[in-house]
């Protein structure tokens, strides 16, 4: 009787745990086909963002080109404010890719040795 309600038992959790992960499976699909349809109508070659600088929590100014002509617009919460348009002299593009770029991204061991030398020592116990 005992070993039949143990058998019984891990063929309940066998087939939970099956069912969780075809769950699992079907919400990745699911979540990647969903990806894949926004991506392919998203797309769109007449309007990019070029650069966009946070003023404040709610409002950004951004640099767009739209058909080849770049612009300066002002984003609030909710409004958008057209500034000026701008020639392609003014702007600078910035490659994330060129290594003589002055903004380059930091490695992230070097950002995490950062942290680790501002982080204060434990205390060190008292020998009793």
């Amino acid at each position: 009787m005992i070993l039949l309600s143990t058998g019984s038992s891990v063929g309940q959790l066998i087939v939970a745990i099956l069912l969780f992960v075809a769950v699992l499976a079907a919400c990745y699909f699911t979540t990647a086909w969903i990806a894949g349809y926004q991506k392919q109508h998203s797309f769109n070659r007449n309007i990019r963002v070029v650069e966009t600088m946070k003023l404040t929590t709610n409002k950004y100014i951004q640099i767009i080109e739209v058909g080849g002509k770049y612009l300066a617009i002002a984003i609030g919460k909710d409004e958008v404010t057209f500034l000026t348009e701008l020639s392609k002299e003014d702007i600078t593009e910035v490659s994330s890719q060129n290594p003589a770029n002055p903004l380059k991204k930091e490695e992230f061991q070097q950002i995490l040795e950062q942290w680790k030398r501002r982080i204060p020592k434990g205390r060190q116990k008292k020998d009793e």
